[in-house]
This record gives structure tokens, sequence and C-alpha cells, in this order.
């Protein structure tokens, strides 16, 4: 029996793919040679989740792998190409970034509400300045993104004592964690009376830009904004310029609509904005995460067993049933 052929889109450090041997036939690519390759692979490998090699490469005569999985939460460097290969299934790593980015989130919550730059800053200059800090418990938060990682958010917003609202695609009752989880038609009322106001959900032609300059004047002077979602859903032009009027209390971005962020870029400097290189998932050993998940999925692709966290190329993320 031949071995399949499993093509990897290369990322520094490689994966461990030590389960495969003997297994599978490797090939190795960068985006210079990833178009080369595609006919011939059976399995895809998007190591390199950052790039939008594939979507470039995808495209083109001959046949294309009939499975492809990418190892971040996101799809959206996938789509739409790939949607016009109904054969190829899509799978992503649904379920590795849950908890870290819900620790980030509330560590960034309690950050601002304490006002942990201030006392760093006051320490550099050796200045003894007391202040008072807003309570996080009894405060409000809206979560944009009702998939596993905004659950998780909202989980881990509520045991510090916050009020969350959930918002998803669509109205759904009886939630076993929130209650209930609000279409996205009722974002804009749930802002006024938030004072978070986190966007965790897939990107789409719907979201994008959907926080921009009518959003940010439906907020309270004194809420705060965190984006880990994608760059692409902030208007980042009207989030300055709501930051550095105050008409909002801060913001924390750890994505942007072009990453890395360039030096010079404005956003660096903008009053209240806390800027993190789009770390919020990444934790000590979590490449050997997405590699495990892969690798175990991959037996389940050999066995012909029906793979996890398949994607639907409509919707653009994985349905909550799956």
């Amino acid at each position: 029996m031949t071995e399949p052929c499993l093509l990897v889109l290369d990322a520094d450090p490689l994966p461990r793919l030590d389960r495969l041997s003997g297994r599978a036939r490797i090939v190795h690519a960068d985006e210079n040679t990833l178009a080369r390759h595609l006919p011939t692979a059976d399995v895809l490998l998007v190591w390199d989740f950052l790039s939008d090699a594939v979507r470039q490469a995808w495209p083109g005569d001959g046949p294309r792998p009939g499975w492809v999985h990418t190892p971040s939460a996101g799809v959206d460097r996938l789509l739409p190409e790939l949607s016009a290969s109904p054969d190829t299934v899509i799978t992503n790593a649904r379920g590795v970034f849950d908890q870290p980015i819900a620790e980030y989130v509330a560590g960034l919550t309690l950050a601002m509400a304490k006002d942990f730059r201030g006392s760093w800053e006051l320490q550099r200059q050796r200045r003894w300045r007391h202040r008072e800090t807003k309570r996080v418990g009894g405060t409000r938060a809206v979560v944009v993104g009702s998939g596993p990682i905004g659950r998780a958010i909202g989980r881990t917003l509520m045991a510090l004592g916050v009020a969350v609202e959930l918002v998803g695609r669509t109205e759904r009752s009886g939630d076993p964690d929130f209650g209930k989880v609000h279409a996205g038609g009722a974002l804009h009322g749930l802002m006024s009376d938030a004072d978070w106001v986190v966007c965790v959900a897939p990107l789409t032609e719907e979201s994008r830009g959907m926080f921009d300059a009518a959003a940010f004047a439906r907020m309270k002077p004194d809420a705060h904004f965190i984006n880990v979602g994608r760059g692409q859903h902030v208007v980042e032009e009207d989030l300055k310029r709501a930051l550095t009027e105050r008409r909002i209390a801060g913001a924390a971005l750890d994505v942007f609509a072009d990453e890395p962020l360039a030096s010079d870029s404005k956003l660096w400097d903008v009053p209240g904005l806390l800027v993190s290189p789009h770390m919020s998932g990444d934790t000590i050993g979590w490449r050997d995460d997405l590699a495990e998940q892969f690798l175990d999925n991959f037996d389940r692709w050999e066995a012909g067993e029906p793979l996890l966290n398949v994607v639907d190329k409509g919707l653009g993320y994985v349905p909550s049933t799956a």
C-alpha cells in the first residue's frame, strides 16, 4: 500500500511528527514551493497558519488534498479559495486555545481595572501616589463570539463576579452557563450597559469591521474594549479616535489588521491602548499541543473515522453542534 503524502507548510520550529514514521510520506514546503506540491498531497498541514500562501497557491490545475488542517482557531486565511473545492475537508485547532485565551482576557480585565500600568509607571518614576481602582466583581461584560473560546472567557469572567452576556450568530435560550445566547443584532443594545466588551468572534463578511465609530459611540465613557478575535473586526482608526478623545476608558488589542504591527504604526502611542503581539493563546508547550491534536486526527483519518473539528466552509467556523 502506498504511503499517503502529508504536505506541511512549515514554520519555525517544525512540528513533531515522529508518530507518522512509516505511515506517511512527509513533504515540507514553503510559500515558494507549496503550489508545486499541492497536486500530489493527500493531506495538507498548514503549520505556518499566519501565512496566506495556501490561498495564493490553491487555485490551479490538478487535484487538491482531501483534508486541510490549520492549527489555529480561525480559518479566514484559507477561505474563500478552499470553498471552491467541495471534496476538501478543513479542520482547525478548536479546543486548544480556549482556557489560555480566557486567562489572558481575565488578566487584561484585572490589569485595566486595577491600573497595573499606572503602578508600574509610578514605580519607574519612584513616585508614591495612592489611587482608587475599579472593582471587577459586579461589573458587566459582553463577549462577542459564542464558540468554545468565547464560552471559556465568559465562564472565567463570571468566576471573578462579572455578569456576562454572550453574543453569537443566532439566539438560543436555556444555555447551561449563560441562560441565553443573544443574536448578533442585540449587540449594540447590550454594549451600552457593558463595562467590558470582548471580541472573540470568527472573521466573516458579517463581522468584518463590526467595531467601528458607531459601535464605540454606544459604549460607556468608563468602559473598556478587548479584541482577541481578528484584527479586521475593528476599524482601527475609529478605535484610535475613541481613545484619543476619551470616549471610552481603554482598550487592549492582541490582533491587528496588518501583522506584525509596523514599528511606525500610530497605534503604539494611542493613550489607554495596550498592544500585545497576537499571543493571547500561546502558552508554554502550545505547539506540542497543536501537533498532538493533528496527530490524533490523523489517526482518525487513517482509520477512515470522522474527523474532529470540521469547519463549515459556508459559515467559516466549526458549528457549535460539531
